[in-house]
């Protein structure tokens, strides 16, 4: 397995998350809000396309590696979100909830 580069755009497991012993209970508000905030910053970036060169698979072992626990991922789905194909279902400008139109 390869090491994690220090770019990476995720902190480490305890860096830099503010912990907080208030229960939010299923899924985290401050959490979903700093993974975006990370995710936006990486997007912004401009590292988005060396990152996805860089994760491609080195060699052909490692390819059917990755193929194989992407197929063992999808036995485990319930399918597409339908919300990708109605971009009326789509929550937007940081809101959960939908467009009314």
């Amino acid at each position: 397995m390869q090491e994690r580069k220090e770019n990476w755009p995720f902190p480490k497991q305890g860096e830099g998350a503010k912990h907080n012993d208030e229960v939010e209970g299923e899924g985290s508000y401050s959490g979903s809000k700093a993974y975006n905030e990370r995710t936006k910053k990486f997007v912004d970036s401009g590292k988005v396309e060396q990152a996805a060169r860089d994760a491609k698979p080195k060699t052909s072992e490692e390819e059917h590696a990755m193929q194989k626990a992407e197929r063992i991922g999808k036995e485990h789905s319930k399918g597409e979100d339908p919300a990708l194909k109605d971009p009326k279902k789509v929550p937007h400008d940081g809101h959960g909830h939908t467009r009314s139109k």
